[in-house]
């Protein structure tokens, strides 16, 4: 599997550390509609644009966009974008990702979008989020691959920190910070277990008289999912750098290198 960091600009030396495979958060559609780009370096070259649409204006020309992001791939020897869309599916971004993926599929490269414009982009492969509160992974995995088709569905292998109440009827979890997490966690070293259809590990405290659940992964974890995703035939990853940074020598070791 080709694992990719996603990775801001001020932190790029130190991914960079470990891999070459880099995707840059450096990139957003602008207020006007048009590509804005943000601190990145002149040399970077290689690997993904990551793109947000984060306070973005309505894209009244797809075609000027795809122009403008056709042309920063070209100069920066990019692979393919990243869509980091974080707002629901609307015309005129679903328009902007019809138009991109068919220039970037002409041209030998990929677009990767979230999973709920998997069904409206045919030409792009579907980010599918691997940090799951509920249900099985590998079943989850199989039916994105069953809806979108094989070779289309890569993972978004976001890092599960979460601390939900007990009993939990809405299923809606906090996620923790480092700090926080650390804290928890110490105390628990001996009571820790793994959940095999969530492919994460839990443990359960006490806090105030109120009860709580969390679940969390760790290198393990992140590995078995990477090993889940490849026997199911996906053949990309994405990690968050720095949300991984403590990970990584046992994600991908001291020298740069991609999972294989």
């Amino acid at each position: 599997m080709q694992l990719y960091l996603a990775v801001t600009p001020d932190k790029l030396r130190e991914a960079a550390r470990y891999t070459d495979r880099l995707a840059h958060v450096a990139y957003r559609v602008g207020r006007d509609g048009r590509l804005a780009r943000r601190d990145l370096l002149a040399r970077t070259r290689g690997g993904f644009m990551v793109l947000g649409d984060q306070d973005c204006g309505v894209i009244l020309d797809p075609a000027a966009l795809c122009r403008d992001v056709w042309r920063e791939c070209g100069n920066r020897g990019y692979g393919g974008v990243l869509a980091d869309f974080e707002k629901p599916p609307a015309a005129d971004r679903t328009a902007f990702l019809e138009a991109l993926g068919r220039v970037l599929s002409r041209n030998g490269k990929r677009l990767f979008v979230p999973e709920d414009y998997g069904g409206q982009v045919e030409q792009a492969a579907v980010l599918i989020c691997t940090a799951l509160s509920g249900g099985n992974l590998r079943e989850r995995l199989g039916e994105c691959i069953h809806r979108f088709g094989q070779g289309r569905v890569a993972l978004d292998l976001q890092r599960l920190r979460m601390s939900f109440p007990l009993p939990c009827p809405s299923g809606e979890g906090e996620p923790l910070d480092s700090r926080k997490f650390d804290e928890m966690l110490a105390q628990k070293q001996r009571s820790v277990f793994y959940s095999h259809d969530l492919c994460a590990k839990y443990f359960t405290f006490t806090e105030s008289e109120n009860s709580r659940f969390v679940l969390f992964d760790d290198a393990g974890t992140l590995r078995r999912k990477l090993r889940l995703g490849q026997e199911l035939g996906i053949g990309t990853g994405f990690l968050m750098y720095p949300e991984t940074e403590d990970l990584l020598p046992e994600l991908m070791g001291q020298r740069k290198q991609g999972l294989s």
